[in-house]
């Protein structure tokens, strides 16, 4: 099965993401306030092109139930994105006008390009295997810094966020829908498949590397 398969090559850069030291402070509540700000302005951008990314796949996809599926969850992410305009950013002081004016950073605009490109250069299952780990890695982390964090943890919403039930309902939805175009792929597209599950396994954990050291453009 792809998604099994995928999970195990690639099982080192997820330890290094879930011992990367922004999730272990995030789980302790002693990451800096400043690294948590600088992630959720860059996971705002994120989440836009997500989205963005969903709805290429809903328009690539000729299943009905797929075509619902993955309509329904561009809508969840640009729902989750003005949640953090109305919640999290109100929480920790964060705001519209500063989102604003704040660019995605180097490695923020290279993954949501990563992901725009794969969903109108690749065929489907290369683009849901590049989505992919963004749903699973992020209810992994969730589950374990979930099983740490004490209930009086600053960043306690986030974390139950990514570990509730419905997220992980939707992260076994993608998974299966990866695995049934995986079954129809070809070889060529089940190497690009893995090339591009790789890929965004590596943008995961330079995404939080990133926010942990609060970069911008050298130049």
């Amino acid at each position: 099965m792809f998604s099994t398969d995928a999970w195990t090559r690639n099982a080192a850069i997820y330890e290094a993401t879930r011992t990367h030291p922004f999730n272990r402070e995030l789980a302790a509540g002693t990451l800096p306030m400043a690294a948590f700000r600088h992630y959720m302005i860059q996971d705002a951008h994120y989440l836009v092109a997500f989205a963005q990314a969903l709805a290429v796949a809903a328009a690539k996809s000729d299943d009905p139930d797929h075509i619902v599926q993955f309509s329904g969850a561009a809508s969840v992410a640009i729902e989750v994105e003005r949640s953090l305009h109305t919640d999290y950013f109100r929480r920790f002081g964060v705001t519209d006008a500063e989102v604003a004016a704040t660019p995605p950073t180097p490695v923020a605009h290279h993954y949501l390009s990563f992901l725009i490109a794969s969903g109108f250069r690749e065929p489907l299952g290369v683009h849901l295997a590049a989505m992919l780990p963004c749903f699973w890695i992020y209810r992994e982390i969730g589950n374990d810094i979930h099983a740490s964090a004490a209930a009086d943890n600053p960043y306690r919403s986030w974390i139950d966020t990514y570990a509730g039930e419905d997220f992980s309902q939707a992260v076994d939805a993608m998974i299966a829908v990866t695995d049934a175009v995986a079954e129809q792929a070809g070889p060529k597209e089940l190497a690009g498949m893995h090339a591009g599950f790789t890929r965004a396994c590596q943008l995961e954990w330079m995404f939080w590397d990133s926010a942990y050291r609060e970069a911008a453009w050298p130049v």
